[in-house]
């Protein structure tokens, strides 16, 4: 059985990039700063979600007073965002950075490269990623698909309409919703929160989420509690994977320690959110903060 998923186990570094907040769809009506920092994100949300049941907004105003921002993604281009999400999958970050140097070395971070590097020289390049035989063919996968739909073009393909191109990312070999998520966050800057497995393990553990909800519904609960601004659900989605990481894991967990241990079952009324083909969101039987359910790479 292949190790359980460690999606997204990345270092901070100096290329985060927030972008101002945009106006939410069901919050009241509220004035960004025209040029959002990742300092004052706290400031924006919290100020135009005073309407909203507590819950998501209290969640991302402790990580954000507790962590501060978190400077994501590794990547220097669009291109190299896409190529380490799918290198990440179902291995730590510390195995992606040596095949992406290796890339980089070899001048094959570009699109055009990727797709004509022989496959054998490709596989040994990113072989410390791990199941580097199957990430081969989907990074070839992913080029193929952006020369036959965009002409090659990232730009063109990042100015489709977020559904679309969502919709043509999971039809492609090896792409599964977190990973076509991460393109579209990380590389793309389009609002889609990213849910992996510390997003599930926290809220499982803070009995916002039961085992049974697939990872639709998840992405539902925060896309539609949140105002749809992509610098926000950067932001918002590594504290949530720093918490994870230090806190909220899944042997030894640190809960008295965690900046969120005010918000766990018992000491806060919970947020109730209806999704579709459910009742409530709050009929986890096992409220522990180790989930059941942590996807691995076979799934994408």
């Amino acid at each position: 059985m292949p190790p359980r998923s460690t999606f997204l186990d990345l270092p901070q570094t100096p290329s985060y990039r927030a972008k101002k907040m945009s106006t939410p769809l069901q919050s009241p009506q509220f004035e960004p700063h025209p040029r959002t920092t990742p300092g004052s994100l706290l400031v924006a949300i919290s100020s135009s979600m005073t309407a909203q049941p507590p819950a998501l907004r209290s969640y991302y105003d402790a990580l954000f007073a507790a962590h501060g921002p978190q400077h994501w993604w590794p990547g220097r281009t669009p291109f190299e965002v896409i190529v380490g999400a799918i290198l990440v999958q179902n291995t730590s970050w510390t195995n992606v950075a040596t095949a992406i140097k290796n890339l980089r070395r070899e001048r094959l971070l570009t699109p055009r490269a990727i797709e004509n590097v022989s496959t054998p020289r490709l596989a040994r390049l990113i072989r410390s990623s791990g199941y580097f035989r199957q990430k081969t063919k989907k990074l070839k996968a992913f080029v193929r698909f952006l020369r036959r739909e965009y002409q090659g073009s990232l730009a063109k393909m990042f100015r489709a309409p977020t559904r679309v191109l969502r919709h043509q990312l999971l039809d492609v070999h090896g792409i599964g919703p977190e990973t076509a998520d991460s393109i579209l966050l990380y590389a793309g800057n389009h609002p889609v929160f990213v849910v992996d497995t510390y997003t599930r393990r926290i809220l499982e553990g803070h009995g916002m989420a039961n085992t049974k909800l697939h990872y639709e519904d998840v992405r539902q609960l925060f896309e539609q509690s949140l105002p749809p601004d992509a610098a926000l659900y950067n932001e918002f989605h590594a504290l949530i994977v720093h918490t994870g990481k230090h806190f909220c894991r899944p042997r030894e967990p640190r809960c008295g320690e965690c900046p969120l241990k005010s918000l766990l079952p018992g000491k806060q009324q919970p947020f109730s959110v209806l999704l579709p083909g459910e009742e409530s969101i709050l009929e986890s039987s096992d409220p522990s903060p180790q989930s059941s359910i942590e996807r691995t790479a076979a799934a994408t």
